[in-house]
């Protein structure tokens, strides 16, 4: 596996609306075996958002894989935090979440092209329309996020549940040495996306969010950089054309979708 290039560190800057991401941020990454895990839907930047409430006309899926096993998870309208109460086997938790299409406007192509960029999507964006691009622009978006929790033993490792894109953990944060980082691995449709912009997040003890970015190699592979004692979530977009009934019914002429992926890595013994 190819070692991630860092490309750029970044200060936390104030990024457009756009560039919002959503991710499952736990109570608690680590718990004891026997207690339930609580876990929140966050949408916002620099790793600080706000919790969104459980919705069920938001939710295309929320699926919990425990002790080699997937169900669905259901929920109250208007829970937060979005997951209450759940159960699972002792071993590595993993959520994972996907949203329905939702319609965000542009009303400058300057902001469209700050997002672009931020994304690392300049080239995408070429190979489906000409710049420059007429506002309004409209862009459906989905969000397919997951989450690593440690459940006693934590014991287990990440699996993909076949989101349309995901990233996929090769290492358990809360058994294995992560002293080089923590693989992963990044799909588009069950297929590992190669030379993909991932946008890092970390945020230290003391609540400091530091973000650099990193590419997958040929692979699809990853190596992230990571400290005992932080958090971290992972963030990568693809662009593409819409699908002719998503263009139609929402009359959009772009689509993004959103893989997240949130974890711990223990403190240092």
């Amino acid at each position: 596996m190819k070692i991630a290039r860092l490309i750029l560190p970044l200060l936390c800057l104030a990024l457009p609306a756009s560039s919002h991401e959503l991710w499952i941020e736990p109570q608690a990454y680590q718990v004891e075996k026997g207690a339930t895990i609580s876990a929140s839907l966050r949408n916002g930047q620099n790793f600080t958002g706000a919790d969104l409430a459980w919705f069920d006309g938001s939710i295309r899926s929320f699926q919990v894989h425990s002790g080699g096993e997937t169900r669905d998870l259901t929920g109250r309208a208007g829970d937060i935090p979005a997951v209450q109460g759940l159960k699972t086997k002792p071993g590595l938790t993993v959520l994972a979440y996907q949203s329905k299409p939702t319609v965000l406007t542009y009303e400058t192509e300057e902001k469209f092209q700050t997002f672009l960029t931020h994304k690392d999507l300049i080239p995408a964006a070429a190979t489906i329309h000409t710049a420059p691009y007429a506002p309004p622009i409209r862009e459906v978006y989905t969000r397919h996020s997951k989450s690593l929790i440690g459940v006693g033993h934590a014991k287990g490792a990440d699996i993909a549940f076949g989101l349309e894109t995901e990233f996929v953990a090769l290492a358990n944060p809360y058994r294995d040495d992560l002293t080089s980082g923590l693989p992963v691995r990044l799909l588009y449709q069950g297929t590992p996306r190669p030379d993909a912009q991932i946008e890092l997040f970390d945020r230290a003890p003391d609540g400091t969010v530091s973000i650099t970015l990193h590419r997958t190699d040929a692979s699809g592979e990853a190596l992230l950089p990571v400290t005992p004692g932080h958090t971290y979530l992972a963030d990568a977009v693809v662009l593409r054309p819409p699908a002719p009934d998503l263009a139609e019914r929402y009359r959009v002429d772009w689509q993004t979708l959103w893989a997240a992926l949130t974890f711990a890595v223990p403190p240092a013994d």
